[in-house]
């Protein structure tokens, strides 16, 4: 097998560490009149990034994928060190569905000595993951937007999966008129509803089996609210069932505003109902549509 293929004897993406190769390439891509889409990633690739990036491949003539672990987006507390970190094999992934180059920069090239600017996204970034990770989506606003400047992309995807992180990237895009489509892609689960994650590689075999609880809860959750139920002692008992399971703490579990995050108690419109909860030393986050 030669180094440019992968086991499917697909071509490997090309792998752009310099920001002006990255913009050499962009650009002939562009005038060559190529559509260009990005899917931004932190690695350890899943069946859910490659379902991105196939749809990337439908949707435009060329696909760049980045492979970032972004450390502004990491609380002190949170696993930073030990995300999971394996360029070669994530490569060797994105030969099945056909992305044309892997971004994949290094910490200092994205913030350099003296990176002193910050986005921050008011009232979206606010309640849910922002309430419980300070400083979170800021340091996701700002990398995204980084991203979105250096590739160039007429359009990005994004999994639904991180629901809230969608619409603050939405909002930013939108904000500062970057001239990109963000596009929001349905979560890719399990057999079992574990919605996919690099995280997941982190539960034991007790914890796995236990996992698919959380989407459970919240698809029963979501059923009752559409039939008119009230929302809160819905959240009350799926608490309560969470935490009987072994989940634990519950950081929130809520029903809000599709568009615009704000807290419901009934539904009259397009809303989600949304969880963050461990299970173990693994943080799982997870979102239903109503």
């Amino acid at each position: 097998m030669r180094p440019t293929e992968a086991l499917s004897g697909h071509p490997l993406p090309a792998r752009i560490t310099d920001p002006a190769a990255l913009r050499a390439t962009v650009e002939a891509w562009r005038r060559a009149g190529e559509s260009v889409v990005l899917v931004p990633t932190m690695g350890a690739l899943h069946a859910g990034h490659l379902a991105l990036v196939a749809h990337a491949k439908a949707i435009g003539r060329r696909a760049v994928v980045s492979i970032f672990v972004n450390p502004t987006q990491f609380g002190p507390n949170e696993d930073f060190a030990r995300y999971p970190r394996d360029v070669a094999a994530d490569l060797a992934e994105l030969a099945g569905p056909g992305a044309d180059a892997a971004w994949t920069p290094e910490v200092e090239t994205m913030y350099p000595p003296g990176f002193a600017t910050r986005i921050a996204v008011a009232g979206l970034s606010e309640g849910l993951c922002g309430s419980v990770r300070p400083g979170h989506f800021a340091g996701v606003a700002t990398v995204v937007t980084k991203l979105l400047n250096q590739v160039r992309p007429d359009i990005a995807l994004f999994g639904e999966k991180d629901f809230q992180q969608l619409q603050v990237i939405r909002r930013a895009v939108r904000d500062l008129d970057l001239g990109v489509e963000i596009r929001g892609v349905p979560t890719i689960r399990e057999a079992d509803g574990l919605a996919l994650s690099s995280r997941n590689r982190y539960l034991d075999a007790a914890e796995r089996a236990v996992a698919p609880r959380l989407h459970a809860v919240l698809a029963r959750i979501a059923a009752a609210l559409r039939e008119g139920a009230a929302a809160a002692p819905l959240l009350a008992e799926g608490v309560a069932e969470l935490s009987a399971a072994g989940f634990g703490p519950v950081q929130y579990l809520e029903v809000r505003d599709a568009e615009t995050l704000a807290p419901l108690e009934r539904v009259a419109g397009p809303a989600r109902v949304l969880a963050a909860a461990y299970l173990g030393r693994t943080r799982l986050i997870d979102n239903v549509a109503v």
